[in-house]
């Protein structure tokens, strides 16, 4: 995904003189270097200084332009939070806080460089949205919006590393910010997710489908503002939902499902998977680290087939 951004983002700024793009002191590579190359004067590395990106940005905004802070997640929104709070969302500005990294993807790096808990603390921003694409497809369509749309205020772009494959397909619903979307549709069982981890949600469901259920795969892409009337009509249709969140407990996808199901009085068996509300001391993989917070294929089935 991440490359796919750069690429779409560089294309794009060949005829949008209005995209710039702000870095913290991160290697530009792939089409990110030839952004650099080709419009110097529209990329900016102000080294280890995160507030003066932020800060950067929403001055090229107030200008009229389509800034992208960009860097690893955990110095994108936390170390210059009091500017995401009050340049960008106080003040409704147009500016991506892209956020490379999110969840625990950056697993050897330790604790230090996991977002956990950065949809939590993006969405209790005023103003601020939030997109997580699950896919390059995503990736790109969510990308366009991003540099096309002519109002809205900051928004916080969630993204994994580079590798992830393709999970939507021609039957999937098109993409559209702010609405819930099904990659697959049943009748039994819906499984509901977002970002990196949907992969594991497609593993979970592909399982279930060989169970003889009828399985949904959803993704909400767009976690503020949230698609909460698709998210009710998802828990109505079917008799079994089960959420799948590379975040904390806390403030995520999955106790807003759960909120929404109260308020409709939602009748079916909902099920919640999400990273432990703890810092796991664990050195290995991404899989590794999410295994360690209870996040598995193997685990997820075990606890919804029973």
């Amino acid at each position: 995904m991440r490359n796919t951004f750069g690429e779409v983002l560089y294309g794009l700024a060949k005829d949008d003189p209005r995209v710039h793009i702000v870095v913290s002191d991160i290697s530009p590579v792939g089409s990110m270097a030839k952004f650099r190359e080709e419009f110097p004067e529209r990329f900016i590395n102000v080294g280890v200084a995160e507030q003066s990106m932020i800060g950067i940005c929403a001055g090229l905004a107030l200008r009229g332009m389509r800034p992208f802070a960009y860097t690893i997640a955990t110095f994108s929104l936390y170390r210059p939070y009091e500017m995401v709070r009050d340049d960008l969302g106080y003040q409704n500005l147009p500016v991506t806080v892209v956020g490379i990294g999110g969840g625990v993807i950056y697993s050897t790096l330790g604790g230090t460089h996991y977002a956990q808990e950065d949809i939590a603390i993006a969405g209790s921003i005023p103003n601020m949205s939030i997109i997580a694409p699950c896919d390059p497809v995503e990736a790109t369509a969510a990308t366009e919006w991003l540099v096309k749309r002519e109002s809205g205020g900051p928004v916080y772009f969630r993204f994994g590393k580079a590798g992830e494959p393709t999970l939507t397909g021609p039957d999937s619903d098109p993409w559209e910010f702010g609405k819930l979307r099904y990659l697959r549709k049943g009748t039994d069982v819906a499984v509901l997710s977002y970002g990196v981890i949907t992969k594991m949600a497609g593993q979970v469901a592909d399982a279930l489908t060989a169970d003889g259920k009828s399985v949904s795969l959803a993704v909400c892409h767009t976690l503020k503002p949230l698609d909460r009337d698709g998210i009710a009509d998802l828990l109505r249709r079917h008799s079994q939902v089960i959420v799948i969140e590379e975040h904390v407990p806390q403030g995520g996808l999955a106790p807003q499902t759960k909120q929404i199901a109260w308020d409709i009085r939602a009748e079916c068996r909902l099920d919640t998977f999400t990273l432990k509300d703890e810092f796991v001391h664990c050195y290995g993989s991404h899989e590794d680290i999410l295994a360690a917070h209870g996040l598995s294929p193997e685990r997820i089935l075990a606890a919804v087939r029973g």
